[in-house]
């Protein structure tokens, strides 16, 4: 059903990815000019496309199996993003010292929970019908 908690993590995983980077500020430059995931076509793609495969895990809600994978190919996609942001701060002035990293790094960290607790719950839900199935 759409109503169960695993369709409000994947929407809230959804939010997160398809809206935060517009308000959240990646890296500032060395002027302190801040800089959003907007500027960069590729970020842009990629959190759209982890929002998308989040709202396509939603309506799968009858088919557990293929929405848990797609929430496993979701975390991988975001582990990707993370691995691109943390990149695209490495090649600012300064490297790693720099103070002048954003909060909007951790943008697909918070969309990894939310993957990740709705993997759980549909896991919860698989492992419910199968119990169920064994009774018969």
């Amino acid at each position: 059903m759409i109503q169960r908690i695993q369709s409000i993590y994947l929407f809230l995983a959804a939010l997160v990815a398809a809206g935060l980077h517009f308000a959240i500020p990646v890296y500032s430059t060395a002027e302190g000019a801040p800089v959003y995931a907007v500027d960069h076509l590729e970020l842009v793609t990629m959190f759209f496309g982890s929002a998308f495969l989040s709202l396509i895990a939603i309506f799968l809600f009858k088919n557990r199996k293929l929405q848990f994978v797609l929430g496993r190919l979701n975390i991988i996609l975001n582990f990707i993003l993370l691995g691109v942001l943390v990149y695209q701060s490495q090649l600012l002035s300064g490297g790693a010292a720099a103070p002048e990293k954003g909060i909007g790094m951790l943008i697909p960290l918070i969309s990894i929970v939310f993957i990740a607790l709705a993997n759980k719950a549909i896991k919860r839900d698989e492992d419910l019908v199968k119990s169920v199935d064994r009774l018969r």
